[in-house]
């Protein structure tokens, strides 16, 4: 009995998880509450999804905070920093690319190729073409099906 108490201490790491939960919930309701109260119809506004996110932010704060106080909080694995630093390179290169005026497509692909790499796939040229695919859905759907606006390059002028 004594070990299994032994091995259930409370990690500090978990209330710094459950307060940053807690204050990304806070942004993301402060943000809902600055879009003021347009509701369509059906009486759901464009900040319904935000106080949706803020209250699920919540949640996962209150259940972090109940498995930090019961002594539940996981051991971190080891990270792998390559795929680390490929995945956020991904990420680098998206924001370059549409800062560029490259368009969301072909960013979308740069995002999905250097993703799956950094997730130890190593069909470079493939993912990228699964990348302009996706991304090409996606630019579709949000453009001709929601008439949203996208970040438009040379592929996307084509559409």
């Amino acid at each position: 009995m004594t070990q299994q108490k032994e091995d259930r201490r409370i990690a500090p790491v978990g209330f710094v998880i459950a307060a940053g939960l807690l204050v990304l919930a806070a942004f993301v309701a402060k943000d809902a509450v600055g879009m003021g109260a347009v509701s369509s119809y059906a009486g759901i506004g464009p900040s319904a999804a935000s106080w949706a996110v803020a209250a699920g932010l919540g949640l996962l704060a209150a259940g972090t905070l109940v498995s930090t106080l019961r002594g539940e909080v996981p051991t971190p694995e080891p990270s792998d920093r390559a795929a680390v630093l490929t995945i956020v390179a991904g990420i680098a290169a998206m924001i370059a690319t549409i800062s560029a005026g490259g368009g969301f497509i072909p960013a979308m692909a740069l995002l999905f190729g250097l993703t799956a790499r950094g997730f130890g796939r190593r069909a470079l040229a493939t993912d990228l073409g699964i990348g302009v695919v996706l991304g090409l859905i996606v630019y579709l759907g949000f453009t001709k099906l929601l008439a949203l606006s996208l970040p438009q390059g040379p592929i996307e002028r084509l559409f």
